[in-house]
């Protein structure tokens, strides 16, 4: 399918993007969130672009981004169709001076995801794509080539691991990992992009037993199931995004939809809950 459809969205999360460069590797203030989570201008930049552009585009579809999410869970709950926006993921590796800092857009439904946009504006590279739709990446306007995960590991298997994340169930399920399947390779990288590793086949799976919110994997899991692939509960479900109290999301497992050792995975994981 051609990517057209995603054009207005790409080019909203390039703009989003374009305003958060003027803050990055300049001495900016850092505020601390109530769950002790920082907050800059950046951040609040993006979000009015995003929030801005979204409502011009569909004015009838509400957005719910993390910088303004202070929704009562009644009137979320009645939502059919929203967008999930995370306008800066990855801030402390912006406040670091990273590149490793993303744009994330989602288009929600009934609590499953229609399609994800993930920009990378330090690089100026977005990913795009929807289970059913496909999945591309874009180095600059107007020029993309679809992408897609693979189901067998190159020389070494590789994990995505979170560069400031993780957990003992985490550090435990790699052990086991390498008892599996052998020496391990470990791609460390921030934000959404580690699910982004997975959608352009570089990398073989990225289990997450450490907190997430929603916003930080709704856009990236839609370009990962474009690309052939799935983000599981320890259950085996679909990770979803129906409304609920709060916007943390279970422990998952991201990898190939195809893959053979998908229920290995899943036995390895669950022994650890």
């Amino acid at each position: 399918m051609s990517p057209v459809p995603f054009a207005p969205l790409v080019d909203l999360v390039r703009q989003a993007g374009a305003a958060i460069l003027p803050y990055w590797r300049v001495d900016i203030e850092v505020q601390e969130k109530a769950d002790a989570s920082p907050v800059t201008a950046a951040d609040l930049a993006a979000h009015r672009v995003l929030c801005a552009g979204l409502q011009a585009l569909e004015p009838a579809i509400p957005v719910l981004s993390e910088e303004d999410c202070a929704m009562p869970l009644a009137e979320r709950a009645g939502w059919r169709r929203w967008w999930l926006v995370d306008p800066l993921d990855g801030t402390k590796e912006f406040i670091a001076g990273s590149e490793e800092f993303t744009v994330n857009v989602a288009l929600i439904e009934e609590g499953r995801v229609l399609l994800g946009v993930v920009g990378v504006p330090a690089t100026g590279c977005c990913y795009f794509g929807g289970a059913g739709l496909g999945a591309w990446r874009s180095d600059a306007p107007g020029l993309q080539q679809p992408i897609g995960v693979r189901c067998t590991p190159d020389e070494a298997f590789t994990v995505v691991a979170s560069r400031r994340h993780s957990s003992p169930a985490q550090e435990r399920l790699l052990q086991d990992l390498g008892a599996r399947f052998g020496s391990l390779q470990l791609a460390s990288v921030g934000s959404s992009l580690k699910f982004c590793l997975l959608a352009e086949g570089r990398a073989d799976c990225y289990p997450r037993l450490a907190p997430t919110s929603q916003w930080d994997t709704a856009a990236a899991q839609g370009v990962l199931e474009g690309a052939g692939g799935e983000v599981l509960d320890l259950q085996g479900r679909a990770l979803d995004y129906a409304a609920r109290a709060d916007y943390l999301n279970p422990s998952f497992l991201a990898l190939p939809l195809a893959a053979g050792w998908r229920d290995g995975l899943l036995a390895l994981a669950r022994a650890l809950e």
